[in-house]
């Protein structure tokens, strides 16, 4: 039998390290003098140290180490746990390559003061079409588009016309500094196009790239800075929240009176028994705190952007703008300005 630094020196590892692997009950020396506590290792220890030697060397876990000099003397157990291991390590390794080469990316996208946008194809497509409506009629002093807004996973849009709102947010991988740019509607329209696979957007204040597969989508964002919208999303106090069906709600403003005042009107009520109807000119004059009315034409295009199933309608009042929210998808939604009388 041979002593602790004849081991040591036998199997590559340390002094101390041998001690640590006893302590562990991973190697325990055959025999410890009680007075003295000398260690003493046998020819068949020498060897397990070898293997743990070589173990620690690759980074293999103390407790997979362990077992490994249990198995010692069934070598194809060993193997299959070598084997094991080499594998972890190489998806590790594929892991960290990639993670290094996205943050090449991330600091390219710094100095070049780029933000870059990975959203799947179909949310992109659909987040926009549930906003550009509300952009289409837009005319000075602000001019028809489509805001783009980056968030720490999200990409959000917006669009206005002044009389309406409407706001969509789709989940995305979102590198770079936060961007907010305004984008022509045409240019927004063709970003909409493509409803399969993933689409990266590379944001800067001169240029959007867009790249969905082998298609390749440029334009120069608008030189403006897009109004406050945050302050007008805000329930106010007196807000009241109703769920109606799209078709209901549409059929009820198809078949109800309309008003004409400089184009046609839509006056909803909700009474104190929640329920939504619609009124005419008459009682509309009578009681101006318990209606809003809206646009009729914009009324009909927020339905139909907010797609089929269930809209939750909240209501502030004659004055505030009423906020239309599909069930299910919250982070799309439309606001329309209410006309005074």
């Amino acid at each position: 039998m041979r002593g602790i630094g004849a081991a040591a020196r036998a199997s590559g590892l340390s002094v101390s390290a041998l001690r640590f692997y006893d302590g562990a009950g991973v190697l325990v020396p055959a025999v410890v003098d009680p007075a003295t506590g000398y260690r003493r290792y046998t020819a068949e220890q020498i060897r397990a140290a070898r293997l743990i030697a070589g173990l620690r060397r690759v980074g293999m876990p103390v407790a997979e180490i362990a077992q490994a000099v249990k198995d010692l003397s069934h070598p194809s157990s060993v193997r299959v746990r070598l084997d094991a291991h080499l594998t972890r390590l190489e998806s590790g390794l594929a892991d960290a390559k990639r993670e290094l080469l996205r943050l090449h990316t991330l600091l390219d996208l710094e100095e070049n003061l780029m933000t870059r946008v990975t959203v799947n194809a179909a949310d992109l497509s659909a987040a926009l079409h549930a906003v550009m409506f509300a952009g289409a009629g837009a005319t000075d002093p602000i001019p028809a588009g489509v805001l783009v807004e980056t968030g720490d996973d999200t990409v959000t849009f917006v669009a206005t016309d002044r009389y309406r709102m409407a706001v969509a947010s789709a989940p995305a991988v979102v590198e770079g500094s936060p961007a907010r740019l305004f984008l022509p509607l045409a240019l927004a329209g063709e970003l909409a196009g493509p409803r399969s696979g993933t689409i990266a957007l590379d944001l800067t204040t001169g240029l959007v790239t867009a790249r969905a597969g082998d298609r390749v989508i440029e334009g120069r964002p608008i030189d403006m800075e897009f109004p406050d919208y945050q302050r007008l999303i805000k329930p106010g106090p007196r807000v009241r929240r109703i769920t109606v069906a799209v078709d209901e709600l549409r059929d009820l403003i198809t078949s109800a009176p309309v008003i004409d005042r400089d184009g046609p009107l839509s006056v909803l009520s909700l009474d104190p028994s929640r329920a939504l109807r619609a009124v005419g000119a008459g009682e509309w004059a009578a009681d101006t705190d318990g209606h809003i009315a809206l646009n009729r034409e914009f009324l009909l295009q927020a339905l139909d952007a907010g797609g089929p199933g269930q809209l939750v309608l909240e209501l502030d009042g004659p004055f505030l703008p009423l906020t239309i929210r599909p069930v299910g998808a919250e982070s799309h939604f439309s606001l329309l300005m209410p006309v005074r009388r």
